[in-house]
């Protein structure tokens, strides 16, 4: 079970941060529920504590870092696949109108 690989930065973060790599089809323990991941998951990169609704803000750090750009579940890997950044443009992967 993968306990000891997402850490929580800040009790008001709606993400768990990956501090060793874990694999897909692991067991993630998050707030005393498991969740086994959908997928591997990279060193610095996020998991939803809880689930996110669409629009909704990311906060890491116990700051909004951006919004989910599509209902995300809890457990799952939070990236540029599913949220943007409301600060950096080019932190996305959303396409630009024109392109």
């Amino acid at each position: 079970m993968s306990r000891n690989k997402f850490i929580l930065v800040n009790q008001a973060d709606n993400v768990l941060i990956c501090c060793q790599p874990a694999s897909s089809g692991e067991v993630a323990l998050i707030d005393d529920k498991k969740y086994t991941l959908s997928t591997a998951i990279d060193v610095g990169h996020k998991i939803a504590r809880t689930d996110l609704n669409s629009l909704e803000k990311v906060i890491r750090y116990g700051v909004p870092i951006g919004s989910a750009t599509t209902d995300i579940k809890a457990g799952e890997h939070v990236h540029m696949h599913n949220m943007k950044s409301d600060y950096i443009p080019s932190h996305t992967r959303q396409a630009k109108a024109g392109e």
